[in-house]
C-alpha cells in the first residue's frame, strides 16, 4: 500500500461519511420542513434557513478531500506522496469524517425539533436557530482539526 493510495482514501472518507450526514440530516429536516409548508407557505424562508444548516458538514468534508487531493499533488502537481504522509493524509481526514457524520445526523435532528417549534409559534424560530447552530460547533471543531493537519503534511517529509 502506497502513500497516494492512503492519500485519496482520506479524500474519499472526509467527503463520503460527511456527506452521509449531511444527507441524513437535511434530508430530516427537508421532510419537517415539507409538512410545515403544506399548512403555511409563508414560513418558507424560515424553513428553508433550518433544512439547510445540517449541510454544512458535507461542505466542509468536500474541503477538506479537495484539498487533500491539491496538497497531495493528485491535482495539478506531480503525485510523491510516502507511506507516512499518506497515512497522515488519511487520518487528518477522519475528524471531519467522524465528526461530520454524527454532527450532520445530530444537527439534523435539532433543525427538525426546531422546525416543528418554529411551526407552532413563529416567534420561536431564533431560539431554534441558536439551538440547530450550537451542534455547528462541532463539525467546525472537527474541520478546523482535518484543516490544520492536512496544511501540514507537505512538511512532514
Amino acid at each position: 500500500m502506497n502513500g497516494i493510495f492512503l492519500a485519496i482514501l482520506g479524500a474519499a472518507l472526509a467527503t463520503a461519511l460527511a456527506g452521509v450526514g449531511s444527507a441524513k440530516g437535511v434530508g430530516a429536516a427537508a421532510q419537517a420542513s415539507m409538512g410545515v409548508l403544506s399548512e403555511d407557505s409563508s414560513m418558507f424562508g424560515k424553513m428553508l434557513v433550518l433544512t439547510l444548516l445540517p449541510g454544512t458538514q458535507g461542505l466542509y468534508g468536500f474541503i477538506v478531500g479537495f484539498l487533500i487531493l491539491v496538497s497531495s499533488g493528485v491535482l495539478g502537481g506531480a503525485a510523491d506522496v510516502t507511506f507516512a504522509q499518506g497515512l497522515a493524509y488519511a487520518g487528518a481526514s477522519l475528524a471531519i469524517g467522524i465528526g461530520g457524520l454524527f454532527s450532520g445526523i445530530a444537527q439534523g435532528k435539532a433543525a427538525v425539533s426546531g422546525i416543528a417549534m418554529s411551526a407552532k409559534d413563529d416567534k420561536n424560530f431564533s431560539k431554534a436557530m441558536v439551538s440547530v447552530t450550537l451542534v455547528e460547533i462541532y463539525a467546525l471543531l472537527a474541520f478546523i482539526v482535518s484543516l490544520l493537519v492536512v496544511i501540514q503534511i507537505p512538511n512532514l517529509g
